[in-house]
């Protein structure tokens, strides 16, 4: 069974992620106590506080049953010294973390099957499990275990993956503490992924070792635990503790005061334990006086006096003694604080729990040997430990009969150990000066020698000068320039690709609509002369959108002389023109009255009422909007004859509850008319009013009618039957509100406003006002409130400002870029006076649309935009343009790995910002940080923020049938059907029902439609007490108006929330009714029964479906949601290969029903039959080809014509024309092929089919079912949105890829199974894409295969709130002084740098950490001028270039650095061209343990043996070469001096106060003043390390970065993350997929062994080729083979991303990239040297199939070495890039290979 478990474990699925920004967020977790964690309370607490400044949310946990888990197998001996600390640290934190840390509970259960701790996690919400796996116990050991037999070690990792084991089971992922990471501000752990169906069953096994074994003491002998207990208890009657009620002044663990009178906890328990002890061993009074010497010294002495000497004590039978005295005295003290007595004693004096302090082991021995037995021991201290000593001496003399005396001691003997040797580390700063710089730095005190560096002059310094961008490779597609290229057949293709591209954007843009749900109108943009704005709003700032180039009619002057005469002939002429208009307008309505009357006349004849309605809908949609205005209302009117008719059949059949949706559609449409401005007559008002009066609806009394009427054009009569009654038989209130709520009046101060073409809600108006003002503005409103048009308007604000003024939009996704300029392209149109500008452009890494700095609007994502404002060359032109920054989707700084370059762009911006954002859980706080950094760079702030969204949200939990049949699909009737209600397995889940856990509160954003506000309070007036009693206000007869409206609503949900919120913070409420019966519908619910059958049934057999498996159920759905008229929808799963997975299982289920019916259907058959006799009929008519006659009469002419034509005529009419027998049948296809021209298909597939897409997916597209996930070729993805949007695709399976703002509406979102990704936030993105506004007035949002607890806990989650980043990067401080440098000290350089170092940081907490931000800076930039990178004024330097372009690599890039540096690659590479395999091999080892890092998982190297067998991957990465290795470590150790005299010259300028202080309780430890002799003989205190690492005799020597920011003392700030270094050799087993991909070039083994996911490999790889290419730019550019300018940009792209754009232009060449190609070989092409053959310079140069020019002999061709500088260096450096330029060939050429 142990192997078992342990083969299990190994066999889960892992993955690692940032805790809180992209799992958890604010969901709370549980910290499991486990192996080798809770040794020292400060490493605990430390471990613990990093979490909470990381913004996590924990319970800490303890089970008895692991107790001996924290005990290290090697001192098993010494067990209850640890069992003692672990009983302390539980006690310490559940005293102390409720003062401090009220949200942190810490809890003890007996085991995890315990039925407290069961119910505990049924009432808290446990998001995740954290643990210890076990991994650090030697797995190779065999040796047995004294205690348990076992293996040492293996108990431990048995019983710990049990517990995982028994977590997973129930539904918990799990986090492994082990190889736990602290990143900035993200916790990077690896989640450890189950399912609870795979869990090996087992009954639970006590594993660990019992209490009384092993222990050397030997009290267990002689008394048991109860007889301790019951001594204890005795003992606490006796001692004169503290008065709770009277407590001292100074919290007893400062410990600087005397005894006398009162016993703080912590030496009542010394006394207490050495009473005991004396009592049944007095012969150990000598030791315990020690003992009791030494308790009294640690009250008094300082801790930074306790950094004592180690003393190694002789093996003899006093150390035997003393080592069985601790033993005893642990057991009897742990004893004494675990049991209820003693807790319960000083329950109401926990808050001054001192045991942390309990007893110090060096302090002990010191005592033992250096004042033991000393005759002077009274004189050396001082009266007051002396006093001490003789009031506790006395209480243990009273209690245990024997005397302790402070002079009557024996000596032990042992040997006092040097410290080791403290290195002094006289660090000489290099001299730096920069203007600029030193204005930040003047407050830098550097108490050290200030002299020039040694090997840094000026014949070993090359100054760089940077003169690219660098991210793209590609020339800009620019519609205004001519394309010059030398190959005339290279610059057709390449005009054609770029012709293609700007048409496929075309078609992109044609398929995206407006909030209305309407095609966008393009509007040409002319640039408006400066005039006075108008005060008054309606007319501030810009203009509208829409119509903006029409001149104004106001206050044009008349040159014309004003005589009375004139004037009344101007008069008149006004008049008549007017009249003229007026009968021009009426002709007109009369016109369109008659046009409507015959269209009417038509639909009067279609007898099916609700196909009427229909078709009168379309016929109202489809008209233009001057001829709508007109007709509306009488339109409008008509339609409610038809709906009145099926109303009164469902009256007529007693079945109103099913019609409700109807009379519901009846209510929306008068509504409508009341709210019309025109056309509104007293004939059309009264007939609403009638319906009103039927349906016993309240009726609007005070609507404005039309001042002309009109007489309708039909006769309008209520369908009343005989008898039967039309009212709804509801209250209007109840009716209004169960089936009104998605059509009510959904105006939130709506006004009309002239500068935008839609009557603007009160807050898009502030935010216009706002941007008029040139004001920056954070708008945070959910998906679907109107966010979009903020965007546009500002766009349009700057083209019509001028034609210089820049607008950039950052987005966080390509495909979101793509989806903007395209919208752009739809919008917006302007003619330039002058060449080379646009209206947009698109700059990504990928690829480049447009000149970025030519254009008006650049669309790009974060790093390209930080990129070109670091770009000197743009510092004096492009960047002082820019008037406005855009950030959509602005929480994306919370991500893990571009956070950081949002939060620079935002310190950075030259303007004002717009910052978006629909998922902001701290708006508050985010926005005054956002208001400091405005202001400091004098822009003014302001946060709007809006919480309703415009439609709402109805959730439903599905469960499958048990059976299901399909035959086929068919569409029911669901005309006014907008939810899921009713339909079986569909269960309605309201919100309230979500909160489970009641410490979450309700979160803002938990929306109530308006019928859950009903059900709410109903359900609370129901349980209501007359302590909890729910008010008569909230009665929503008496609390809501006649006519409710969607204000109203906000207004009562709100009030209601109140209440529930206030039972919800109150056991005794009725808040657990109200919560049990609103969930109940959900906990009943289960699979049904209801085999789904179309009408041409074939057979009655039912298949039995495992209603677990995704890939079986999804048929179902998707059926059950087509005959509601649910679709289109999105499936959300987050594992790309399973939406492939369920994609192509809905595309069999339906090809194999299709087979089956056309099989078994008469139907089909007879269909099939006429198809032929058409055929063959339409063969035999076919005119015959017949020899030309010479001459031609007319005659013959016409009657061949008339022939022809009336063939043609023929064949056209007839049904089977457009026949194709092998496309899907309608029943059997979810697509609407009347969305898109079949050509336009065609069109499609033959891209498709040319970029190799799988033929599944295409098949898959034509029945309307498409998959989305990065993964996905991207000319599908593109062609997926269009299809969707254009209503042709109706169902999506995507990825989260669609969920940040990507224009895809559909009417319901499905969460189709679940992930670790699928959390909170992400959960509110996704589901954003339902009930788009303009689109549906209700979205459906669907829970599909996830667990019922977890969809309660996506509702009910909070948001993760925004932590920020430490931003100054060393890499970035050196792109820094390459900006200032290169652009010669510019304005913009200056601001921008003043701009990041004034600024306070999102992290750090603003100006109380400056002082700390610029030492880093200054001893960063120490870090630069040592590595060569910097001059000393600050001049870029050498191989900048090289790290500056790989700042996305940080720090790797640094490490790269250091060996490029040091001459290893130089080395490496001298006999490329003899030993190139050989070579290749090594260095793409050392470019292994440099780039890509993924470490493994540590239990993996357990069965290293077994992971790869019969693979050929090695899995675990093999050592780096000893050379390389050694440069690497010697750089760590000279980083790490240089941060170290950082920390120290810090701590000596800042850090005055003790360090005394526990980092998470912040309980003082340790005496205040120091001892009047030191009698210990203590070490120096500790400058830089803390003062609690120190009292293990650490010293300010550190031994690694790790060491160093680990145990820094309080008061410093220091990331492990931002300092340049590489663990070497890494703290766990680097996974060895790059390497072991070089060497096979095959997915599957990655996949198998590597542990890498499938949907993952394409982009690790494509980010190793980008890195590759960027080294091979950067050395070109530095020995001057490729100079580059930013007109043209070099390689430096992944290959991936290459290959996707350049087959983007693919189509033209001869082959698909599916065929085969000499391109899939894996060997390097043979390497010739030519005499002036051109640079390989990019993978272009093997697409075709050409051989790798040697670069040997053209490296310095047409550029004299010496003149630039050359040196041998440089000769062996033309050697590294030859190198690299094979490298890269090689595993592009495997890449490419795969990516086919």
């Amino acid at each position: 069974m142990d192997s078992t478990v342990l083969d299990w474990y190994q066999g889960l699925e892992n993955r690692i992620l940032d805790l809180v920004g992209d799992y958890a967020g604010n969901e709370r977790f549980l910290l499991e106590d486990g192996f080798q964690l809770l040794h020292a309370v400060y490493t605990v607490e430390y471990f613990l506080e990093a979490l909470i400044r990381r913004a996590c949310n924990f319970h800490v946990v303890f089970f008895s049953d692991n107790q001996d888990l924290c005990i290290p197998p090697q001192n098993f001996a010494m067990k209850d010294l640890y069992l003692l600390a672990r009983s302390i640290i539980i006690r310490h934190l559940v005293c102390h973390l409720p003062g401090t840390h009220p949200d942190i509970e810490v809890h003890c259960f007996n085991s995890v099957h315990d039925s407290a701790f069961t119910s505990y996690l049924e009432t808290s919400a446990i998001y995740f499990v954290m643990c210890h796996d076990g991994a650090y116990a030697t797995a190779e050991s065999k040796t047995e275990s004294p205690i348990t037999g076992a293996y040492d070690g293996s108990w431990q990792r048995i019983a710990l993956r049990k517990t995982i084991q028994h977590f997973i089971g129930i539904g918990f992922n799990v986090a492994l503490v082990n190889g736990l990471e602290v990143k900035d501000t993200k916790v990077m752990a690896m989640i450890v992924e189950g399912r609870r169906g795979n869990i090996i069953q087992s009954k639970h096994q006590d594993l660990m070792p019992m209490s009384g074994n092993g222990t050397n003491g030997s009290l267990d002998t002689k008394m048991s635990s109860l007889q301790l207990e019951e001594s204890v208890s005795a003992l606490l009657d006796s001692l004169p503790l503290e008065s709770p009620d009277n407590p001292s002044s100074e919290s007893p663990s400062n410990g600087s005061f005397t005894v006398h009178t009162v016993l703080t906890e912590r030496l009542s328990l010394v006394v207490a334990s050495l009473s005991n002890l004396l009592n049944k061993e007095p012969e150990s009074s000598s030791i315990a006086s020690a003992f009791l010497l030494h308790a009294i010294l640690l009250t008094h002495m300082p801790i930074s006096a306790r950094r004592l000497k180690d003393i190694k004590l002789a093996d003899d039978a006093e150390t035997k003694k003393y080592r069985r005295f601790l033993a005893d005295f642990a057991l009897v003290a742990r004893t004494a604080i675990d049991s209820s007595r003693w807790k319960q004693y000083y329950e109401r004096r926990a808050n001054q729990c001192d045991l942390v302090d309990l007893m110090d082991g060096r302090v002990f021995k010191m005592v033992l040997l250096m004042l033991q037995g000393r005759s002077d021991i009274s004189t050396l201290l001082s009266e007051e430990i002396r006093e001490d000593f003789s009031y506790t001496a006395d209480i243990v003399r009273r209690n245990s009969g024997v005397q302790l005396d402070v002079s009557d001691l024996t000596r032990i003997t042992g040997k006092v150990l040097s410290p080791p040797k403290e290195q002094k580390v006289a660090l000489s700063i290099l001299r730096f000066s920069n203007a600029v710089f030193d204005q930040h730095l003047v407050s830098i005190k550097i108490d050290v020698d200030v002299r020039d560096f040694a090997d840094t002059d000026a014949r070993s310094i090359r100054i760089f000068r940077e003169i690219s961008h660098w991210h793209n490779p590609k020339r800009a597609i620019d519609k205004k320039k001519t394309i010059q290229i030398g190959n005339d057949k290279a610059g057709m293709r390449l005009r054609r690709s770029n012709q293609r591209y700007m048409d496929e954007m075309a078609k992109y843009a044609a398929s995206l609509t407006n909030a209305a749900g309407k095609l966008l109108e393009p509007q040409t943009i002319t640039v408006q002369k400066e005039t006075k704005v108008s005060t008054s709003k309606p007319q501030k700032g810009s203009p509208s959108l829409t119509n903006l180039q029409k001149p104004q009619s106001t206050n044009i002057p008349n040159n014309k002389k004003a005589g009375p005469k004139g004037k009344t002939t101007v008069n008149k002429t006004k008049e008549l023109a007017k009249a003229n208009i007026l009968a021009k307008k009426d002709v007109y309505a009369e016109s369109t009255f008659a046009s409507w009357a015959n269209r009417r006349a038509a639909f009067d004849k279609i007898v099916d009422p609700e196909a009427r309605y229909r078709r009168t809908k379309m016929y109202q949609d489809d008209l233009p909007k001057s001829k709508l205005t007109t007709v509306d209302a009488e339109i409008t009117l008509y339609s409610l004859l038809p709906l009145l008719e099926i109303w009164s059949g469902y009256c007529k059949v007693d079945k109103k509850y099913e019609g409700f949706k109807i009379a519901a559609l009846i209510w929306s449409q008068i509504r409508r008319l009341w709210n019309m401005d025109n056309g509104l007559t007293k004939e059309i008002l009264t007939h609403s009013l009638e319906v009103c009066h039927v349906l016993g609806v309240p009726p609007n009394n005070e609507v404005p009618i039309a001042a002309i009427d009109h007489s309708l054009t039909f006769g309008f009569k209520i369908p009343q039957p005989l008898a039967v009654s039309l009212s709804i038989s509801l209250s209007p209130t109840d009716f209004q509100l169960l089936h009104c709520g998605p059509y009510m009046d959904r105006n939130m101060d709506s006004q009309p406003d002239t500068r935008v073409p839609f009557n603007p809600d009160g807050w898009q108006r502030r935010v216009l006002d706002e941007l008029d003002a040139d004001h920056s503005v954070f708008v945070v409103a959910p998906t679907s409130a109107g966010k979009t048009f903020i965007s546009f308007y500002a766009m349009e604000k700057v083209l019509r400002a001028d034609d210089d003024g820049v607008l950039v939009y950052v987005a966080p996704t390509k495909a979101l870029v793509n989806q903007i300029a395209a919208e752009i392209q739809a919008r917006f149109s302007k003619i330039y006076k002058y060449g080379g500008k646009s209206v947009w452009a698109i700059h990504t890494r990928d690829y480049r649309v447009n000149n970025p700095t030519g254009c008006q609007i650049l669309v790009t994502v974060p790093h390209i935009l930080q990129i070109m404002l670091l770009a000197p060359s743009n510092a004096k032109s492009w960047a002082p343009r820019v008037r406005c920054i855009i950030f959509d989707e602005i929480h994306s700084i919370g991500q893990a790995e571009d956070g950081v370059v949002w939060e620079q762009l935002l310190l950075l911006a030259p303007c004002p910002i717009i910052a978006l954002s629909a998922t902001v859980g701290n708006p508050g706080q985010f926005n005054d940080w956002l208001t400091v950094t405005q202001r400091s760079s004098g822009f003014e702030m302001s946060m709007i923020q809006h919480e309703q969204r415009y439609s709402d949200l109805r959730k439903f939990i599905y469960s499958p049938p048990a059976r299901f049949t399909f035959k086929g699909l068919e569409k029911r009737p669901n005309l006014g059907g907008l939810g899921l209600d009713g339909i079986p397995g569909f269960q309605n889940f309201h919100p309230v029902a979500s909160l489970v856990n009641k410490s979450r509160g309700i979160p803002a954003d938990l929306g109530l439609e308006p019928r859950d506000c009903l059900i709410l309070w109903q359900t609370m007036a129901k349980h209501q007490t007359i302590t909890y009693p729910v008010s008569g206000d909230l009665d929503p007869k008496s609390s809501l108006p006649q006519i409710i409206r969607k204000a109203d609503i906000v207004a009562w949900e709100r009030r209601l929330k109140d209440l529930l919120s206030f039972w919800m913070s109150h056991s005794d409420s009725p808040f657990d009714k109200v919560l049990n019966e609103l969930g109940a519908p959900l906990d009943q619910h289960h699979m049904i029964e209801v085999p789904v059958l179309a009408t041409d049934q074939v057979s009655e057999a039912t298949d039995v479906i495992n209603p677990s498996d995704l890939q079986e159920t999804i048929l179902p759905l998707v059926t059950d949601l087509h005959e509601h008229n649910a679709l289109p929808a999105i499936f959300f799963n987050y594992d790309r290969a399973a939406c492939e997975r369920i994609g192509k299982a809905l595309l069999d289920h339906l090809q194999n029903a299709e087979t089956s019916w056309k099989a078994e259907s008469t139907k089909w058959a007879a269909t099939m039959e006429s198809y032929e006799k058409w055929k063959t009929t339409s063969m035999a008519k076919a005119p015959k080809a017949v020899k030309a006659k010479k001459t031609k009469d007319k005659d013959d002419e016409r009657g061949s014509k008339a022939d022809a034509e009336r063939d043609s005529a023929e064949r056209e009419a007839s049904p089977f024309e457009q026949f194709d027998p092998n496309a899907p049948c309608e029943e059997f296809s979810f697509a609407d092929v009347q969305k898109v021209q079949k050509s336009d298909m065609e069109e499609y597939f033959r891209q498709l089919e040319w970029k190799g897409v799988a033929e599944w997916l295409m098949k898959a597209l034509k029945r309307g079912v498409g998959i989305h996930h990065a993964g996905m070729n991207k000319k599908y993805r593109t062609i997926v949105e269009i299809l969707f949007r254009k209503g042709y695709l109706r169902v999506v399976i995507a990825t989260g890829t669609l969920a940040l703002g990507i224009n895809m509406p559909c009417k319901t979102v499905i969460f189709s199974g679940d992930s670790v990704y699928l959390t909170a936030l992400n959960f509110r993105q996704c589901a954003g894409r339902a009930g788009r506004r303009g689109f549906d007035i209700l979205g459906n949002v669907v829970f599909h295969g996830v667990p019922i607890d977890k969809a309660c806990r996506l509702l009910s989650s909070r948001l993760p709130d925004l932590n920020g980043h430490f931003p100054i990067t060393t890499t970035l401080i050196l792109r820094l002084f390459t900006l200032l440098h290169d652009s010669k000290n510019s304005a913009y350089a200056e601001r921008a740098i003043n701009a990041l170092l004034s600024q306070p940081r999102l992290y750090l907490g603003g100006e109380s950490f400056k002082a700390q931000v610029l030492h880093h800076l200054r001893f960063s930039i120490e870090y630069l001028r040592r590595q060569q990178l910097l001059g000393p004024r600050g001049e870029p330097i050498n191989f900048t270039s090289c790290v500056s372009h790989l700042y996305f690599t940080e720090n790797s890039s640094f490490a790269f650095h250091a060996l490029l540096k040091g001459g290893y690659f130089h080395q490496l590479c001298a006999n490329i061209e003899e030993k190139p395999s050989a070579t290749l091999r090594q260095l793409m080892l050392v470019m292994a343990h440099l780039f890509g890092r993924r470490a493994c998982r540590q239990a993996d190297f357990e069965n290293k043996e077994t992971i790869i067998k019969r693979s050929s991957s090695i899995v675990f990465l093999p050592e780096l070469p000893t050379k390389a290795r050694r440069i690497l470590q010697e750089h760590n150790q000279e980083t790490l001096e240089t941060f170290t005299t950082y920390v120290r010259t810090f701590a000596k300028q800042h850090c005055k106060n003790d360090d005394r202080t526990l980092p998470l309780t912040g309980l003082l430890v340790g005496g205040s003043k120091s001892l009047d002799s030191d009698i210990l003989h203590s070490l120096p205190a500790t400058t830089a390390r803390s003062h609690f690492v120190a009292l293990s005799g650490h010293s300010d020597t550190f031994t690694s970065i790790s060491d160093l920011c680990s145990s820094t003392r309080s008061g410093i700030f220091l990331e492990k993350a931002v300092i340049p270094h590489l663990d070497i050799p890494s703290d766990t087993p680097l996974n060895a997929y790059l390497y072991d991909f070089f060497m096979h070039g095959n997915i599957q083994p990655l996949e198998i062994a590597n542990g890498i996911r499938r949907g993952d490999v394409w982009f690790l790889l494509n980010d190793f080729s980008l890195v590759l290419a960027t080294i091979t730019t950067s050395l070109e550019n530095f020995l001057n083979v490729a100079p580059m300018d930013d007109g043209d940009m070099m390689n430096v792209m992944g290959l991936g991303d290459a290959l996707e754009e350049e087959d983007d232009g693919a189509e033209d060449s001869e082959r698909p990239l599916n065929r085969p190609s000499a391109i899939t070989a894996t060997t390097v092409p043979q390497i010739a040297r030519k005499k002036k053959e051109k640079v390989l310079d990019s993978w272009d140069a093997f697409e075709d199939d050409e051989e790798v020019d040697s670069v040997a002999d053209t490296l310095f061709e047409g550029d004299d070495a010496s003149s630039s500088g050359g040196t041998a260096t440089d000769e062996g450096l033309a050697n590294v890039l030859l190198a690299f330029r094979m490298l890269k060939v090689e595993f592009d050429t495997k890449f490419k290979a795969m990516w086919a």
